[in-house]
C-alpha cells in the first residue's frame, strides 16, 4: 500500500463522504464510551476526515479536539464545517509521523485503522502524545466480517485486511495497556491506557 495512492483515494471521495456517510448513533455512543470521550478531554480524532465525529466530541462537552487527516480536501471540508469553534482544530499530517506539539487525553481511530501503512509506527507516534495514563481506541461501526467485504472492492489497493481484534490488541500492546476487546457481528473496539 503506498500512501500517495491513499491520499489520492480519499481526495477524490471528500466532497460525497458526508451524503454517503452511514451513523450508527448507538455504535458511535459505544465506542466513545469506551474511549473515554466526555467533558474537559483534549481528544486527538485520527483520520478525522470530513469531522464525522466532531459533533458528538461537541455534545460530549471535550476541551478541545484536533482532527488529523493525510487528505488535504478531507481537512479543507473539515475546517469549513467547524470554522466557528474555537477549541476544534485540524491538521493535514501522517499520524505515523507527525510530532504533535500536545498531549491528549483520548486518542480515536475511527473507521479508519485498515488505511495505515506502519502501525507500529502509528501506534509510537501516539503513544507520545497521550497523557500518562490516556486511553487510546481503534473502532469501526462495523464487524471485521463486513468491513473487509467493504474494503475488497474500490478501497482494497488503499487498506489492509483489519487483524482480528485479539491479533490488534497484541500489537498495540508494546505502547498501552489493552484493557478493552469487543468484535461482534455489529462493531469492532480495541482499546487500552498508556
Amino acid at each position: 500500500m503506498d500512501k500517495k495512492d491513499v491520499i489520492a483515494f480519499f481526495d477524490s471521495f471528500a466532497d460525497s463522504w458526508d451524503a454517503d456517510m452511514v451513523r450508527v448513533q448507538w455504535k458511535i455512543d459505544k465506542i466513545l464510551d469506551v474511549a473515554g470521550i466526555c467533558e474537559g478531554k483534549r481528544v486527538l480524532d485520527v483520520a478525522c476526515g470530513t469531522g464525522v465525529l466532531v459533533p458528538d466530541y461537541i455534545n460530549r462537552k471535550v476541551s478541545q479536539c484536533v482532527g488529523v487527516d493525510i487528505s488535504q480536501k478531507m481537512i479543507d471540508i473539515a475546517v469549513k464545517k467547524f470554522s466557528e469553534n474555537e477549541n476544534i482544530n485540524f491538521v493535514c499530517a501522517d499520524a505515523e509521523s507527525f510530532r504533535f506539539s500536545e498531549k491528549f487525553d483520548c486518542v480515536v481511530i475511527y473507521n479508519s485503522f485498515p488505511h495505515f501503512v506502519n502501525d507500529q509506527a502509528l501506534f509510537k507516534n501516539l503513544s507520545e502524545c497521550l497523557n500518562e495514563n490516556g486511553r487510546i481506541t481503534v473502532a469501526h461501526g462495523m464487524s471485521r466480517a463486513d468491513l473487509i467485504k467493504h474494503h475488497s472492492g474500490r478501497a482494497e489497493k488503499v487498506s489492509s485486511i483489519l487483524p482480528e481484534a485479539e491479533a490488534l490488541a497484541d500489537a498495540m500492546s508494546a505502547f498501552f495497556e489493552i484493557d478493552t476487546i469487543i468484535s461482534t457481528d455489529e462493531i469492532y473496539i480495541v482499546s487500552g491506557k498508556k
